[in-house]
């Protein structure tokens, strides 16, 4: 295991908090953490990130010096059904040690399988432990063995946190009764720079099935010799890449479309963006979605399960359609693109709507959330900043 940064010499927390995620590379889930991380910290928290990655893997976002991160030097990976299973019970143990060692009076884990790992490896401890959602729990596959422990273990926790209220709907009373609502924060980068041109149509995720680029893709097809001024430019990496750079090919698009991997620096994409694109087949949230809005960028999306119809309203501060629909994609698409005028006033609106999702707002209802686990917390608990 590997800390990048040590708590203050002789300090002393009870209020200590532990975060346990996959890894921290690009994702709405990974900006998420940071954003909480370094909230909690500025406000006194002992905060330690806890991790799967290997040691000397570097975070994608930024971290304060003061929050600890731990990698348990287990990171996920595609293996025979014996090593899998060796590797859940490897990484239990390890994410048991390392919560013991940060000590804390409050876990938060994000992820299904790694919420069920820490439900697993806190068995028997007394101290709150919320696990979040981030994505569709009805849509996501993660196999029958996982699903049969969630609904084992999830009641258990202190708090099932879902960001729209279609995701907790998924659940069952015993476990919504023990529930949260927090939506994701809007967090731009402070110092952008405008660099669009007014003809760069925008997506960004990971290149994986469930991100439906493929179906972008096709719809971009049907409308692209319309609108020649126009590209299309997909933000991000992942196992479709080589599918989808066949499919661009196939399409006669190969001119048309850029994919340039992962933005050297978070929100990168937003500079250059004229018009915004989600594709996707299901989602957690879909927190690009919002930064686009939030950046005054019109958005075409799905209205796919669940976010979208949540940050949208229709042919006001953005275009919803049928999800999986390529032909009303399409036209969605065309007539966006073609529109001028529209695209000023969904962005103008879009940039109101946005402002609902602040961050104080949101950093609010995660941070009552620390209070009520405190308060339930069998540590006792000290003022933050005494010695």
């Amino acid at each position: 295991m590997q800390t990048a940064a040590a708590e203050p010499h002789g300090r002393r927390y009870a209020d200590r908090i532990a975060v346990v995620i996959p890894g921290l590379s690009a994702g709405g889930t990974e900006h998420v953490v940071s954003l909480l991380a370094n909230h909690w910290a500025a406000s006194g928290y002992a905060v330690t990130v806890v991790t799967f990655e290997a040691p000397d893997t570097k975070p994608y976002y930024a971290f304060r010096d003061d929050v600890r991160i731990t990698r348990l030097g287990l990171p996920p990976g595609k293996t025979s059904r014996f090593v899998s299973t060796v590797a859940v019970w490897q990484r239990i143990w390890r994410l048991r040690s390392a919560i013991r060692q940060a000590d804390p009076a409050f876990v938060l884990s994000f992820l299904t399988r790694t919420n069920v790992t820490t439900l697993i490896a806190m068995l028997g401890s007394a101290i709150p432990i919320a696990v979040s959602e981030r994505n569709n729990p009805d849509a996501q596959p993660f196999g029958v063995v996982w699903k049969w422990l969630r609904g084992k273990l999830y009641p258990r926790a202190f708090c099932l946190v879902t960001m729209t209220h279609g995701a907790l709907g998924y659940f069952p009373d015993d476990i919504r009764q023990k529930a949260r609502v927090i939506p994701n924060a809007v967090d731009l980068p402070t110092n952008w720079t405008d660099r669009r041109t007014g003809r760069t149509l925008t997506a960004v995720g990971r290149l994986t099935h469930q991100k439906g680029f493929d179906l972008l893709l096709q719809a971009f097809s049907k409308v692209a010799d319309r609108h020649q001024e126009w590209k299309l430019v997909i933000w991000g990496e992942g196992e479709e890449r080589g599918r989808l750079q066949t499919l661009c090919a196939t399409l006669g698009l190969k001119r048309r479309v850029e994919m340039p991997g992962v933005t050297s620096s978070p929100g990168q994409w937003i500079e250059t963006a004229d018009v915004f694109v989600l594709s996707s087949r299901y989602e957690g949230w879909g927190i690009v979605l919002l930064e686009a809005m939030a950046a005054g960028i019109p958005v075409v999306s799905f209205e796919c399960k669940w976010g979208p119809g949540e940050m949208v309203t229709d042919q006001h501060d953005g275009i919803l359609v049928e999800p999986e629909n390529v032909d009303a994609l399409a036209d969605a698409l065309d007539l966006v693109l073609r529109d001028s005028t529209l695209r000023e006033k969904l962005a103008e609106n879009a940039m109101s709507s946005a402002k609902s999702y602040s961050q104080e707002r949101v950093l609010q209802a995660w941070d009552d959330l620390v209070a009520s686990a405190l308060a339930a917390s069998p540590r006792p608990l000290v003022r933050r900043g005494r010695y």
